[in-house]
């Protein structure tokens, strides 16, 4: 069965983005855009916030065209722009191809989006993470801390009403100092 998997970077203090909205701290070298390749083309479609949609269709879908961006970077535009989307926003107008524009989260719509398609549904954007957490959709997070302290930004979690236990799936270390934790949602009270 395909799950829903949130994939997110992090700084070590918990932000994911820093107090200007700057993402520039980000430790993705050639090791770890190549692992988020090797994960994110198995997936069936990305599900996005309109600020993150907005953020990757301004520099993915021609990113391969630039002698510059050579290696995973020329090899995840054309993962970008292959994988089906599903875009959340009430202002957008329209969005790219490929890409399909949604209003508000349902959650037997997303199941049956789950369900239908071809692998694991990552959803990105803080916001959105946050309605899928309300509504139990999220299945796995992976979360990817960057060796770097903030001190102040936006943080990914926001406040919640219950606790979630989570199970350890997985931990990895990458040479630049990111280290991957992977955990599943576990249907068990945090506190049982």
């Amino acid at each position: 069965m395909n799950k829903i998997v949130s994939s997110i970077s992090v700084s070590l203090d918990g932000f994911f983005e820093g107090p200007d909205r700057d993402i520039d701290w980000h430790t993705v070298d050639e090791e770890v855009h190549q692992h988020f390749n090797d994960h994110l083309r198995t997936a069936g479609a990305f599900v996005e916030g309109r600020v993150t949609y907005q953020l990757m269709e301004e520099f993915w879908p021609d990113a391969d065209q630039d002698p510059a961006n050579a290696g995973p970077m020329a090899e995840f535009a054309g993962i970008w722009r292959d994988m089906p989307k599903y875009v959340y926003s009430r202002t957008l107008e329209s969005v790219g191809p490929g890409a399909t524009l949604l209003r508000e989260v349902d959650r037997d719509e997303v199941c049956a989006v789950r369900d239908a398609a071809a692998g694991d549904l990552i959803v990105g954007g803080s916001g959105l993470v946050e309605t899928f957490r309300r509504l139990d959709l999220v299945d796995e997070y992976r979360v990817y801390v960057h060796p770097v302290l903030l001190g102040r930004g936006r943080p990914f979690f926001g406040d919640a009403d219950a606790r979630q236990g989570l199970r350890l799936l997985e931990s990895r270390a990458f040479g630049n100092g990111v280290v991957l934790l992977r955990y599943e949602t576990d249907p068990a009270p945090a506190d049982a």
